[in-house]
């Protein structure tokens, strides 16, 4: 038996180095990124902390106007920790967070299909209505 994940939207508990490290240096999607946009990027978002024994082992990342859309962004479980479930917890308390729980949901995947399909995410119905400006 696996420890319990205890899942806060605290931004206070965040490791925010953790976060930091592995996405610049373990993540595909941010590989690189600078220290400022991490933080950038949680003060300005909704985000979930995922610890076991006082340590945080997992975070996801809602971009959202709390009204009608929420993007999930950033989720991971450090590799130690993963085959625990504890990638299904984070993301489910994501979704099921009352301040988002009845919005547009929206994300980006190159390898993880399956486990938000298992959520409800699909391919866009319709993708050519969709566009991307992509950073500068």
């Amino acid at each position: 038996m696996h420890a319990p994940l205890r899942i806060s939207s605290e931004r206070g508990e965040l490791d925010v180095a953790m976060i930091h490290r592995y996405l610049s240096e373990q993540s595909y999607w941010k590989r690189g990124v600078a220290l400022e946009t991490v933080r950038k990027g949680i003060a300005n978002a909704l985000c979930f902390g995922g610890y076991v024994d006082g340590q945080q082992v997992a975070f996801a990342r809602v971009i959202t106007d709390y009204t009608d859309f929420a993007y999930l962004r950033d989720v991971f479980v450090l590799p130690q920790y993963q085959g625990r479930g504890y990638g299904k917890q984070i993301v489910a308390a994501a979704l099921d967070d009352a301040r988002v729980r009845d919005v547009v949901w929206m994300l980006g995947t190159d390898d993880a299909h399956g486990l938000y399909a298992s959520f409800g995410f699909a391919p866009l119905e319709a993708p050519h209505k969709y566009m991307r400006r992509p950073a500068a």
